[in-house]
Parts: C-alpha cells; sequence; structure tokens
C-alpha cells in the first residue's frame, strides 16, 4: 500500500525583497517542511550531491550542501538519497550522456522511496535543448534550475516541496519546478556553505566569460562577466582564515580579466597584491588563466610574491596559430611561446599545466604538429588533453571539415604519450630539497601515510597522523615515484 504523504502549507507572512535575507526566510520554512516530512519518515531526510565538471561547480556544491544542511537535510554517500542532487557540467557531451545514465537509476529508487526529490542544476540546465528533453523523458525529476540562481536553491526547495508533497488535489503529485534564467546581473553571497576542506576554500571573484571560443558553450550557460567587489572577496577570504584556512584558490573563468566592469576598475595583480596583505594567510592559487590577458604586471606580482604559488595552469588549445584564429583565442602561437618565456625568467621554478584541444574542425596534419612542438618546447608539468567535442549553439559545431574521428584519436594518442613521456622526464627535480608541504589527508591506501602538496602542486607522501592535516610542514623530498615524491617531515 503506498504510504501517503501530507505536507501542511506553510503560510506566507510579508516575505523580504533584498537578498540574501529573502533566502534565510524561505530556508526557515523549508526547516518546517523537512521536519514535517521528517516525522512521517520516522526519520532524518538525507541528501546527496553529485558535482561533474570543473572547479566553479565544486565550489557551486559546496554552496547547495550549506544550504540543505542548514535546512536540516543530514548528508548520506548514496545518491539514492531522499533528495539527490546532480549538479551538471556541460562542457563535452560525454557529461551529458552522463547525467541521463545515471538519472534511469534515481528513477527506480524514487518510486520505492515516496519521500524522494531529485533536483538538476549546473551547466547543462542552461542548453534549450537539455530542457526540452528533460521534460518529455523525465517528469519524474522534481527541481530543475541553472546557474544564474544558484542562490535561489532554498527557495526553489520550497516550492518543490509544495509541488511535490502537499496535500491539495490540486497540487498532490511530482509536478516539475523549472527555474531557469537567461542570464543575471545579480551576485548573491553569504549564504550558508559547508566547505569540504576546513583548511583550504574555493573564492569566487568572478562570474561568467566574455570569450566567445568559437568551441566553447561556457558563456551561453554562465552568462557574460561579472566581478565581485574586491572589498567583499577581502572580506570573505579575511573569515575563511580566521577560521583555519591557510589555502585559497581564486576562481572564475578566466580571472585575468578580473575587475573590468566594476565602478571603480582593478586588475587581477592588484587584487592579489591586496589579498597577500591578509595575516595568516599562507597560499593563494588561482584559475583560470586565458593567455590574452596574462599581463607584465601579473607576471611581476607572481614573481615578488611570498604567497603566490608557483604554479600556473595555462591553457594553450592548439599550438597552431592558424586554428587558434578559428578558434578565437585571440593570441598566437609565438605570443603564447613569448609568455612562458616571460614566466620562466621571472619565477624559474614555477610549474606550468595546461589544456590542449585535439581534432579541432579543420586541424590538420601539420597543425597537429605545431602542437606538438609547443608542447616540446614549453615542457608541460602536466597536460589536460581532450578530443574535440561538438558543442550545439557553439560556432564550431557547424564548421566544415569536421575531423574524423579516427584521425583525431590518433593524434590525441600520441599526443597523450609526448605529454606523459615529458611529464616523466621532468619528475623528480625536486628530490633531495627541503619543502614546504601542505598536508591534506590521509593515504587512502596506507594509513600510516599522510598526502599533501608543495606549493608547484606535486603531491608528495609521508610518514604522519591525521592530526597533521591542514598544517604545512617542512619536508625533505627523499625520492619520486614517477608523479609524486616519498618525503620526510623535519624540524
Amino acid at each position: 500500500m503506498e504510504m501517503k504523504i501530507v505536507l501542511d502549507l506553510i503560510e506566507r507572512e510579508q516575505i523580504p525583497e533584498c537578498e540574501p535575507e529573502r533566502q534565510y526566510y524561505f530556508m526557515d520554512i523549508a526547516q518546517r517542511y523537512v521536519k514535517q516530512l521528517a516525522a512521517q519518515k520516522g526519520s532524518p531526510l538525507t541528501f546527496h550531491v553529485t558535482t561533474f565538471g570543473c572547479q566553479m561547480n565544486a565550489r557551486d556544491s559546496e554552496k547547495l550542501i550549506g544550504i540543505l544542511e542548514h535546512i536540516g537535510y543530514v548528508r548520506t554517500d548514496t545518491e539514492e538519497a531522499d533528495f539527490s542532487v546532480y549538479n551538471t557540467c556541460t562542457v563535452r557531451e560525454n557529461a551529458n550522456n552522463k547525467v541521463y545514465g545515471r538519472l534511469g537509476g534515481l528513477n527506480n529508487a524514487k518510486k520505492k522511496n515516496p519521500f524522494m526529490m531529485i533536483g538538476l542544476c549546473g551547466c547543462m540546465m542552461q542548453e534549450p535543448s537539455v530542457l526540452e528533453k528533460l521534460q518529455e523523458s523525465y517528469r519524474f525529476v522534481n527541481l530543475i534550475f541553472g546557474t544564474h540562481n544558484i542562490y535561489k536553491f532554498a527557495e526553489l526547495i520550497v516550492t518543490a516541496m509544495e509541488n511535490s508533497f502537499l496535500a491539495q488535489p490540486s497540487k498532490k503529485g511530482s509536478r516539475m519546478t523549472i527555474d531557469i534564467w537567461e542570464d543575471t546581473d545579480k551576485i548573491v553571497e553569504d549564504l550558508p556553505v559547508e566547505r569540504k576542506y576546513f583548511f583550504k576554500s574555493g573564492v569566487n571573484i568572478m562570474f561568467g566569460c566574455n570569450n566567445f571560443c568559437s568551441y566553447c558553450i561556457v558563456p551561453y550557460v554562465r552568462g557574460r562577466e561579472r566581478s565581485r567587489e574586491p572589498q567583499e572577496i577581502i572580506r570573505e577570504i579575511e573569515r575563511l582564515v580566521a577560521d583555519g584556512v591557510v589555502e585559497i584558490m581564486l576562481l572564475g573563468q578566466n580571472v585575468n580579466s578580473y575587475g573590468k566592469n566594476l565602478k571603480e576598475p582593478m586588475t587581477f595583480a592588484q587584487l592579489l597584491t591586496e589579498i597577500e596583505k591578509i595575516e595568516g594567510l599562507r597560499r593563494i592559487r588561482f584559475m583560470t588563466s586565458h593567455p590574452k590577458d596574462l599581463s607584465d604586471e601579473l607576471i611581476e606580482v607572481m614573481k615578488n610574491s611570498k604567497k603566490v604559488c608557483r604554479h600556473l595552469h595555462l591553457p594553450l588549445q592548439s599550438g597552431s596559430s592558424r586554428i587558434l584564429n578559428i578558434m578565437n583565442r585571440r593570441y598566437d602561437k609565438e605570443h603564447y611561446l613569448a609568455l612562458v618565456d616571460k614566466l620562466r625568467a621571472a619565477v624559474p621554478d614555477i610549474a606550468l599545466t595546461t589544456d590542449i584541444i585535439v581534432g579541432f574542425p579543420g586541424e590538420t596534419e601539420e597543425d597537429f604538429l605545431e602542437t606538438m612542438d609547443v608542447v616540446r618546447r614549453v615542457r608541460y608539468d602536466s597536460a589536460f588533453t581532450f578530443l574535440y567535442s561538438k558543442r550545439t549553439g557553439t560556432p564550431a559545431a557547424s564548421m566544415e571539415d569536421q575531423v574524423p574521428e579516427h584521425v583525431a584519436k590518433e593524434r590525441f594518442d600520441r599526443l597523450l604519450k609526448e605529454v606523459q613521456k615529458i611529464g616523466a622526464e621532468k619528475a623528480g627535480s625536486l628530490t633531495g630539497q627541503t619543502l614546504p608541504v601542505l598536508v591534506e589527508e590521509v593515504n587512502e591506501q596506507d594509513a600510516t601515510l599522510v598526502t599533501g602538496r608543495l606549493d608547484n602542486n606535486s603531491v608528495v607522501h609521508l610518514e604522519g597522523t591525521a592530526d597533521m592535516i591542514g598544517t604545512i610542514q617542512n619536508v625533505e623530498l627523499m625520492s619520486c615515484k614517477g608523479f609524486y615524491y616519498i618525503g620526510k617531515a623535519v624540524d
């Protein structure tokens, strides 16, 4: 016999118009709904957030988790929770397919659990074709929202619960709650956040992207660039440091263009200089950097900084100037290599990583060999290599001369082999040195070891205990085992 769920409607009083006060008002209502449902279930309601994609999505998920815990949900390790949320990515087609595949399993779980809700958010939801498919074939999903209104999560939960669990016949049943915005100029912070790590945290400094690379869906799903005010960023970092954070990662689709839309413009280099003044903060990382906006001013700040980590992720995408022009990257091979020379002259020990796309429309063997040439000349510490993935709605998707899959795959394999060969040759260059390591976790394979990172992002394993997590240890690098070091803490 099907269990009957009755949710007593909580009448609205005067709803605040300003954010984030409005969301705290709805969090209070959501708390009371969660208590009602938990009482009927006879146990606390559980939740699980599954995150696909980039560090921006990971940071967004921390905000989702913070709100869910604030309103009374309890985290669980299984996706078959009372509220299962997928925070989606759409940079490549296989990311979309993963979500569709896993939704089928959730539908089976939902049929067995009358208290279950399913939520979808993130970049994938901003695609009209995706929304149409979900409405046609996945009617069991309760809540769908995008990237621009994540701050409204508590308000949307209240609406979704009322649509799914209210006793009134007109509203009973699982109606979809959908709230997708095409764009926004709003930036709403100061909402609950549950950080994954107590000692490090991501900090959004800007949202959106203005670059419109011809292969990339991001500007269409994340919107135009919006920079946060510097004083808000500083205040957030100061609070994090007071709470035990020693390392921050500044996040944006293109951090190098930070500040251009502020009433009082500020460069990213100037922001870094101000952040470095925060007492107690030990390390500063940032991503992602677009080569076209990497300034001499920023390189000088990195050179002189005591806190900015000696690691830069500088996406190449292609080594062919012809292909870069078609990609609308707004730099060429020579400009990129000149940047690398400047960086290494200023910061000789810097670790460089990159992104490379293989098989972009029109790529010839000669274009690919230009990419291989850059890889050999720059000698990246590591590289994220991708086969070109057609994204509907981008200019590249409709370009003629798409590269055959077997050709692209053969080139990809050659590139990967070269990247791995160079990485192996560079590995171990720090052996014998004593360097600071931020200890991050107990090693999963050997509980007598802890694992941490050098400021150049290299992984180090050393003997230690859980109480070392979150501390920076001076570690002698005894040996290198391919892509990680074995070290020993020294006084």
